[in-house]
């Protein structure tokens, strides 16, 4: 475990990076398109463009009206970025239920991915560790209202797409994922399936306020 603190701090202090100001809507994927088909079923390609950041609607009712699943852009390298941190707003009526649709009776969540260039989204052979997804403890149950999240990058509890991988077991594996990352953002889903999708029992809607690599 130190050893992996050393290697990441050592790809960090190599130069500095400045803070990124948040991407424009036409900028981020809602997907993930693979081989041609969009998972994110009945979204737009794109959020919405709002004042300080983007939105869209979930899809609402039932899992056949569709269902959102990644939104991300291309950030470049995070070879020297340290943390990200995501400010939010859902707004929904009370007592609507954000459902994930491959397992309906957990809480939705949203949380922090990122992704190494190349992936083709098989979860084999080196592409085991090509997808991580953010520690355990910084994912949110989707909830009306303002929400922060804070997620460092020399946190050795990301999770490869490889469930009971963790960074902190192959370093060298995830400091790479970093340098050569192409897509970087919010997933929803559930606890056990983070990307897999969600939809709402009534109408919401999902603001991005901020989003700082830094």
């Amino acid at each position: 475990m130190r050893y992996f603190f050393a290697l990441i701090a050592l790809a960090l202090a190599q130069t500095g990076i400045a803070a990124h100001a948040t991407p424009p809507a036409m900028d981020w994927e809602i997907g993930p398109i693979i081989r041609g088909q969009n998972y994110s079923l009945n979204m737009p390609l794109a959020p919405m463009q709002t004042e300080g950041g983007w939105a869209f609607n979930f899809p609402n009712s039932t899992k056949a009206d569709g269902h959102v699943h990644y939104v991300t852009f291309d950030p470049g390298s995070l070879r020297n970025a340290s943390l990200i941190r995501v400010r939010y707003r859902v707004d929904a009526r009370q007592g609507t239920r954000f459902v994930p649709q491959e397992d309906s009776h957990r809480p939705g969540t949203v949380s922090l991915f990122f992704q190494r260039r190349g992936d083709n989204w098989s979860a084999r052979g080196r592409y085991a560790l090509y997808r991580w997804y953010a520690p355990a403890h910084t994912v949110h149950e989707i909830a009306p209202g303002i929400h922060e999240m804070t997620v460092r990058l020399d946190d050795p509890a990301w999770g490869s797409v490889v469930g009971g991988i963790k960074a902190g077991d192959r370093p060298r594996a995830f400091e790479r994922s970093l340098a050569n990352a192409n897509r970087v953002g919010l997933v929803f889903g559930s606890t056990a399936a983070r990307g897999h999708g969600v939809y709402a029992t009534a109408p919401a809607s999902f603001e991005l306020l901020d989003f700082e690599i830094r």
